[in-house]
């Protein structure tokens, strides 16, 4: 059951009104609410329970004011048995722009998870703020939450897709859980079948569909209530590469389509690589450096950050090279040197103009070329000669073309 090249319909073909993503209106209560009737992702997961720039190179939004804003937020789990709290998130500040696609990283345990389930009100905060389109949802209780939660949709890692429904039923059942009509349920239903290419799966239940296939009905269901916000927690991380890729591809190609808003938690950098405008590094419940995922993948000053990016294409020291570094130049050795290539000068021959203005041997030891949100983004390995003066005639010779580079040790 392949799910590398699904025929999908342009999302235009969608017959209501799903152009743009709908902003949060309020009610009589002060809250917000969307028009017409909708549910909760949160609702779907917990029925669900009970039954058992980008990918296209296009540049992403100006960041301005935060659609989602995180003000100093932290929360701490009560003890347990006789244990200690545990604080999952503390002095969070964040800003997601609207229309932006913002990647949050970080290993297992760090508060990603957590982070996400704070924006749609499923966790509470013990201090600071969350406020989404004007709305601080950290204020508001369960009966105001309803409405809002309407806005926010959410894809999981595991799917949660009730094994009981067909593909068809389970987009409905956040339609069928907020009292929408039959025939309204099939006007929305249907096209978003369509659009993420499981027309001809709608009969089939979860049991008969690929980890790919899964995925896109979770992705059909959450947008199902015509959100604003999409929320996804690992929703990639149990795909395998080949699924991922398309997968991330249907997500980018939706918030194009829509204007819709992602908060993506994820622990893998590839991941962010193929899709984010930006990235925030978790670690130890803190954010511990954000930005431009190019800036961030260019020049990572966290040793989190370093760490989830090591494992690159053309960043990993080659073994053989590895073992043989030492931190202080070797006599008549040969520096090692990482070169960033991006933006207006990426795909200039600097190392032949290097080698042959400053008339300089240069080795390339491993390196990688791609976009990275819409640019041209590459490193290169590279082994020159390691004396003092030559080290600096380099590396002002690539300074003068806007190129990062960092002397990772030394060789003989």
């Amino acid at each position: 059951m392949s799910d590398a090249a699904p025929q999908a319909l342009p999302l235009q073909v969608l017959p209501f009104p799903l152009q743009r993503s709908e902003p949060l209106a309020r009610n009589a209560a002060g809250a917000r609410d969307t028009t017409g009737a909708a549910a909760t992702a949160g609702a779907a997961g917990a029925a669900d329970t009970a039954g058992a720039t980008d990918a296209a190179g296009e540049p992403g939004p100006a960041v301005g004011a935060g659609f989602i804003e995180f003000q100093q937020l932290g929360k701490t789990f009560p003890a347990r048995r006789g244990g200690a709290p545990v604080t999952a998130l503390e002095h969070i500040d964040l800003s997601v722009a609207r229309g932006e696609i913002v990647g949050v990283i970080g290993r297992s345990g760090a508060g990603k998870s957590t982070l996400i389930r704070l924006v749609n009100g499923l966790e509470k905060p013990s201090s600071g703020r969350i406020v989404v389109d004007g709305v601080e949802i950290s204020s508001l209780g369960e009966r105001e939450l309803g409405p809002v939660r309407r806005s926010i949709g959410m894809i999981f890692q595991h799917f949660n897709l009730l094994s009981s429904r067909s593909v068809y039923g389970n987009v409905a059942l956040p339609l069928e859980i907020a009292g929408v009509d039959r025939t309204a349920i099939r006007a929305r239903v249907e096209p978003l079948l369509e659009m993420v290419g499981l027309a001809d799966k709608r009969d089939r239940y979860p049991a008969e569909l690929s980890g790919g296939q899964k995925q896109r009905v979770g992705i059909a269901r959450a947008l199902a209530t015509k959100p604003s916000v999409l929320l996804s927690d690992e929703a990639t991380s149990a795909l395998d590469p080949e699924t991922t890729a398309a997968i991330l591809d249907l997500l980018a190609r939706i918030q194009r389509e829509f204007g819709l808003t992602i908060l993506l938690i994820t622990h893998e950098m590839s991941v962010i690589r193929r899709i984010a405008h930006r990235v925030a590094v978790i670690d130890g419940g803190r954010i511990v450096e954000q930005g431009r995922v190019a800036d961030v993948f260019a020049n990572p000053v966290h040793d989190a950050t370093r760490s989830f990016l090591g494992a690159e294409t053309g960043r990993r020291v080659p073994e053989f090279i590895a073992e043989r570094l030492q931190p202080a130049p070797v006599p008549g050795g040969r520096a090692v040197m990482r070169i960033v290539f991006r933006g207006e000068h990426a795909t200039d021959p600097v190392l032949s103009q290097l080698a042959r203005e400053l008339g300089l041997d240069v080795n390339i030891l491993s390196g990688s070329v791609e976009r990275i949100a819409g640019q041209p983004f590459g490193i290169l390995l590279v082994a020159l000669p390691g004396d003092a003066d030559t080290l600096a005639r380099a590396r002002s010779f690539l300074d003068a073309r806007r190129l990062h580079t960092e002397v990772i040790g030394h060789v003989a």
